[in-house]
């Protein structure tokens, strides 16, 4: 049986990395897009300081989930010309900020982000006419998004999702710096925590996992097991973020190739209908998804024994430290019945991510 790893992204981790932004320019504009806190955070101000000319413009109105109520306006104008002629697309934030600069990157032959939309409700894959290059640089330790080449764009008026992946939507660079991540208030520095560790557990429980996935999982998994809770008590202890910095690149690079499952498509429409964050609304299930994935595969299983110790419990354990966290874990918690919770989980099984779950042949089956 041949195995196949792929990664891309130049990966530059370090505290202080961000001062490597010139260099790795080499001379090209770019284009800034981050949150709107970045500014008074005085982020803003220390890349515009930087990059001086080579910064071409900046976009710091990024909200949480991109809906494309919000996107398309951004893309026309951008497209048509408003800040078109930079060369690179820089991302500074969590997930938001660099879905929403993967889904500017790429053009549309129309230039229009309507056709973009269309396009991904088709489900089709297309080459785009022009891209941007991107250097991905995440404040938070979770999402993964630099290393991956997917990005959600929500409709939140149709209550639906579109999963945006291109080869085109590669990163070129990830950028890590650690210290970055020392503003992050706790609620955020806890769900892009745990959406690290769902990122790790749903690439191992995956029909697509591979051996060198796997060693970034289960290093991942320890080390945010580890260092999560510490981090939390500790916010401000720089080699802790480091560590979690590390601990979500390790995840990202391991789903990069996997991509999720179950859990991630359950947390879909937890997001949609309940309006839970996405760590939470992905990290929640984990431990109900763990028990419906253990004897499913007994390579799986062993791989799961190697991040998580001795099977037996295994799902009790991942909730009690969920549970410490803050986080509650089951779906009555959030307003779910408990006939609403299966049909949820039916519906998420049959979805693109719910398929890449290793126990997804059998739980259908019980549900014919």
């Amino acid at each position: 049986m041949l195995l196949e790893y792929f990664n891309p992204v130049r990966s530059v981790y370090g505290a202080g990395a961000l001062s490597s932004l010139p260099g790795l320019l080499d001379g090209r504009r770019a284009l800034l897009i981050t949150f709107p806190e970045a500014r008074q955070l005085g982020l803003v101000a220390r890349i515009e300081a930087l990059l001086g000319n080579q910064l071409a413009g900046v976009i710091d109105d990024v909200r949480p989930n991109p809906d494309v109520a919000e996107l398309e306006a951004l893309y026309d104008t951008f497209w048509s010309g408003g800040n078109a002629a930079a060369e690179v697309i820089i991302a500074v934030g969590g997930g938001s900020a660099i879905d929403t600069a993967k889904a500017l990157m790429v053009a549309t032959p129309s230039g229009r982000f309507s056709e973009l939309v269309t396009l991904l409700a088709s489900g089709k894959a297309f080459t785009p006419p022009q891209t941007k290059t991107l250097i991905a640089v995440p404040t938070t330790a979770g999402t993964g998004s630099e290393v991956t080449p997917w990005a959600t764009v929500w409709d939140r008026g149709s209550q639906k999702k579109y999963s945006l992946h291109l080869p085109e939507t590669w990163p070129t660079i990830a950028l890590i710096d650690p210290e970055l991540m020392l503003s992050l208030p706790a609620p955020v520095t806890l769900q892009s925590g745990l959406d690290a560790l769902s990122h790790a557990l749903e690439s191992i429980w995956n029909v697509n996992a591979n051996p060198v996935s796997d060693t970034f999982a289960v290093a991942a998994v320890h080390e945010i097991l580890d260092a999560l809770p510490q981090l939390m008590a500790r916010p401000d202890d720089k080699a802790l973020r480091g560590r979690m910095a590390l601990a979500a690149l390790k995840a990202g690079m391991a789903f990069s190739n996997t991509r999720t499952a179950l859990a991630h498509s359950i947390s879909y429409e937890m997001t949609l209908r309940y309006g839970l964050p996405h760590g939470i609304a992905c990290s929640f299930p984990l431990p109900m998804v763990l028990e419906r994935a253990i004897g499913q595969n007994p390579e799986r299983d062993a791989v799961l024994a190697r991040a998580l110790g001795e099977l037996a419990g295994a799902p009790a354990r991942l909730a009690r430290f969920i549970e410490k966290l803050g986080v509650k874990t089951r779906f009555a918690d959030y307003g779910v019945s408990e006939d609403q919770a299966q049909q949820m989980v039916a519906h998420a099984l049959t979805g693109a991510r719910g398929k890449n779950f290793i126990g997804t042949t059998e739980a259908l089956k019980e549900a014919a």
